[in-house]
């Protein structure tokens, strides 16, 4: 299967719930069915992908607390 390149660079979004410290991961989607991560400090640095369900399981979870006290 082959997928067009994408030419522009996607819009990245963070939590409302951010502070004001930086320290914040930032979700963009790339292309249908993709979520990319990266460092908000970092924008030019690696960047993490998973098809949007992956995607929607974690949030999910860490939204349940599943993470909480890692």
């Amino acid at each position: 299967m082959r997928f067009k390149a994408q030419s522009a660079e996607p819009s990245w979004r963070k939590s409302s719930h951010s502070g004001p410290n930086g320290n914040c991961v930032e979700v963009a989607e790339p292309a249908p069915a993709v979520v990319a991560v990266r460092d908000s400090k970092d924008e030019a640095g690696p960047r993490l992908h998973f098809s949007r369900s992956a995607w929607r399981a974690f949030a999910g979870a860490a939204a349940g607390g599943r993470f909480d006290g890692c």
